[in-house]
């Protein structure tokens, strides 16, 4: 069984011995807890910056959960294990004596009833919250630069990240938090519910903190003494992300009839947990291509850079993983097929059958909002003799804009460390991995076999095979032998022939036009 906390639901799944889903239920935040007055899960303050969350509408939605749980009839005796994932970098501050509270707790009452008093903030800073920048700048200052802070933590500071979190609560409310007695991650504070104790925080979650060294696998003396005093023991020691951490609450087997034996696995944050659920291996890819599209990368050696984020492998302590963001997504692709494909797919699909590989040397970089990676904006084409242009031909224009998005992401991803292996799967998800076409650029671009598979509840499913894992014994097993059973995902497309050698020319151009677009002071957008 696998609890998930995003920032609008908590969803639950169960997977049984076969790895087959027989049971899904949710809690809408702002449906089905109203009181709360939040909109799409959070309250953004007046500043438009500070995001927050109310952490007992989080402990209210489980009991509403359990108990749904409960009336469909759903058996939990036969719950060996679970383990579950949480919206990452979202921090909760537990009062001083909320240990025991949690340790105490009655079956005859739900748990929001007994945790009032227990949390020394009461809205919780999320993901979405971006008011630190100043605590951002003093946590790079204070270990020389942003540069050795990504080699350290895995990140350059990020005003979403906990630890500058953390850092703006002490400085603004020390009183609340010299009342704090543990600072719990949204993941391992879920976990620390079904303990009935506070849950460690694991170290793939722990790696989007900016205060996980991440080679060592302990916190940074210098990034929590920047933070906050007294914070190492506000945290607790970090975790693999594989362990069993306790056995469920005596709450739970009063009051639900959980086994009492059934172990809890540590939770993990909800991007680790999708790389579980989409049962990535060495040397694999997943490209989610959706609204942004993102970049889950399996790395073994990683190069820590100024962008993307580099964590702790949730499967293998011994590896690592990435997350590349490219903002400009499947609205820019939607924009040209309107412009240039008629408004239709199929027509943009023919663009890409009607066109050559490699598109004759004719390269474009396409961001009609800032890009993330890198920080571009505008439309910049350029033709085979590497000069710039106002426009292609709209067969052209197509497959530059898809060759772009693509060849972006293999250059941006060898950046972090990432290599293309023989041994290499691409996993392609969301909108875009419908279109064959496209895949297949994909495909001819790393030069590895494309698959898909649905993975709309990857993270609960991740979560799910992951308490499987910690069951068979966590790091002493690989995973994929504890998942093999799992539903595999179905091949797409293969590389083209020849597609390696038109691919691993134009790759190097590519990447200097990209570095010169950035070294230009830009006119206004084309």
């Amino acid at each position: 069984m696998s609890p998930l906390l995003t920032t609008i639901t908590v969803k639950v799944v169960a997977v049984d011995a076969e790895m087959n889903v027989f049971y899904e239920e949710s809690v809408h935040f702002d449906r089905d807890l109203p009181e709360f007055g939040t909109r799409g899960g959070v309250h953004v303050h007046k500043d438009g910056l500070t995001v927050t969350s109310p952490v007992l509408m989080w402990v209210q939605a489980l009991d509403i959960i359990l108990e749904k749980m409960k009336a469909s009839g759903f058996d939990f005796s036969q719950v060996l294990a679970l383990s579950g994932a949480g919206q990452q970098h979202g921090s909760i501050y537990w009062q001083a004596g909320a240990q025991q509270a949690l340790r105490s707790l009655s079956p005859d009452l739900p748990l929001h009833q007994q945790l009032q008093a227990c949390f020394s903030i009461s809205d919780c800073p999320v993901w979405m919250d971006s008011s630190t920048t100043a605590q951002c700048r003093q946590l790079e200052a204070a270990v020389g630069g942003a540069q050795a802070l990504s080699c350290l933590t895995g990140s350059r500071a990020y005003e979403r990240f906990t630890g500058n979190q953390i850092a703006k609560i002490y400085q603004q409310n020390p009183k609340a938090y010299s009342h704090t007695e543990r600072i719990s991650l949204v993941s391992s504070f879920a976990a620390s519910l079904f303990l009935g104790s506070y849950s460690p925080i694991d170290y793939s979650d722990g790696s989007g903190m900016n205060l996980l060294q991440i080679q060592d696998k302990v916190w940074s003396q210098a990034c929590l003494g920047s933070c906050a005093p007294h914070l190492e023991e506000k945290l607790g020691p970090p975790v693999p992300s594989c362990s069993v951490v306790g056995a469920i609450s005596s709450y739970y087997v009063q009051r639900y009839r959980f086994p009492p034996g059934c172990k809890v696995v540590a939770f993990t944050g909800d991007n680790p947990a999708s790389l579980a659920g989409m049962r990535l291996e060495e040397g694999d890819i997943a490209v989610s291509l959706g609204t942004s599209d993102t970049l889950f990368l399996w790395l073994q050696e990683p190069m820590p850079a100024l962008e993307g984020h580099i964590f702790c492998n949730p499967v293998d302590p011994q590896h690592y993983m990435a997350l590349l963001c490219f903002k400009n997504g499947s609205l820019m692709r939607e924009k040209i097929r309107d412009e240039f494909a008629s408004c239709s797919w199929s027509e943009f699909s023919k663009a890409l059958q009607s066109t050559e590989m490699g598109n004759g040397g004719n390269l474009g970089f396409y961001f009609d909002v800032m890009e993330i990676t890198p920080e571009i904006i505008g439309r910049h084409r350029f033709n085979t003799e590497n000069h710039k242009v106002s426009a292609f031909p709209g067969d052209v224009e197509v497959r530059a804009l898809i060759e772009g998005q693509f060849m972006a992401k293999r250059i941006h991803a060898e950046g972090l460390g990432y290599r293309v292996m023989s041994k290499t799967k691409i996993l392609a998800t969301g909108g875009a991995s419908h279109n064959r076409d496209i895949l297949q650029v994909l495909a001819d671009v790393f030069g590895a076999p494309v698959y898909v598979m649905d993975t709309a509840n990857s993270a609960c499913v991740g979560s799910a095979y992951r308490a499987f894992h910690g069951l068979a014994g966590g790091t002493d097993v690989p995973f994929s032998e504890v998942v093999k059973l799992a539903p595999n995902p179905r091949l797409a497309a293969t590389p083209s022939p020849g597609a390696s050698q038109v691919y691993e020319a134009l790759l190097p151009q590519f990447a200097k036009l990209e570095q010169r677009i950035l070294s230009q002071a830009q006119g206004p957008p084309e």
